[in-house]
C-alpha cells in the first residue's frame, strides 16, 4: 500500500497582527484551515481596538478575513467557529457584528464565556475552514 504525504502549510498574513504567543495564525492541512484564536487587535498599533466587545469582534473578523485569504479560503468556507467572550452579556452585540461577515449558510458555532483572555481582550474567535470549490447543500 503506497502512502502519500499530507501537506501541512503554515499560514501567516502580514495584514493581520502576529500571534501573542508561540503559535501560528493558521495551519493548512490538506484542504482544511485551522485558524488560531484571533483578537481584535489593530495591525498598526498592535493593540486592541477601543469600543468594547462588538468593536473587537469586528476587528477580529477583519483580521480573520486576511488570514483566510492568505490560506486560499474566505468567510463562506468557514465550517466551524468558536467565540470566546470575557462576558456572555456581550453575546447579542457580537452576534450583530458576526452577521455582517457571515450572511448565509452560517458555519457551526460555539460561544463560551471564559475566565480571562490574552492581553485583556473582550473576545477571541477561532475557526476551521476549507479551501477549494465548495458546494453547500441545505437540508432545511
Amino acid at each position: 500500500m503506497a502512502s502519500h504525504k499530507i501537506m501541512r502549510k503554515i499560514i501567516s498574513s502580514s495584514l493581520s497582527p502576529k500571534p501573542v504567543g508561540p503559535y501560528n495564525q493558521a495551519v493548512l492541512v490538506d484542504r482544511t484551515v485551522y485558524l488560531s484564536g484571533v483578537l481584535g487587535m489593530d495591525i498598526k498599533s498592535q493593540k486592541l481596538v477601543e469600543g468594547g466587545a462588538a468593536a473587537e469582534a469586528r476587528q477580529a473578523l477583519i483580521n480573520m478575513g486576511h488570514i483566510l485569504k492568505e490560506a486560499g479560503s474566505d468567510y463562506d468556507k468557514v465550517v466551524k467557529a468558536t467565540i470566546l467572550l470575557n462576558n456572555i452579556n456581550d453575546f447579542a452585540g457580537v452576534n450583530e457584528v458576526y452577521k455582517e461577515f457571515f450572511t448565509e449558510n452560517y458555519p457551526a458555532r460555539s460561544t463560551y464565556q471564559v475566565g480571562k483572555l490574552p492581553v485583556g481582550a473582550q473576545i477571541e474567535i477561532e475557526a476551521i475552514a476549507v479551501t477549494g470549490e465548495v458546494e453547500t447543500i441545505s437540508m432545511l
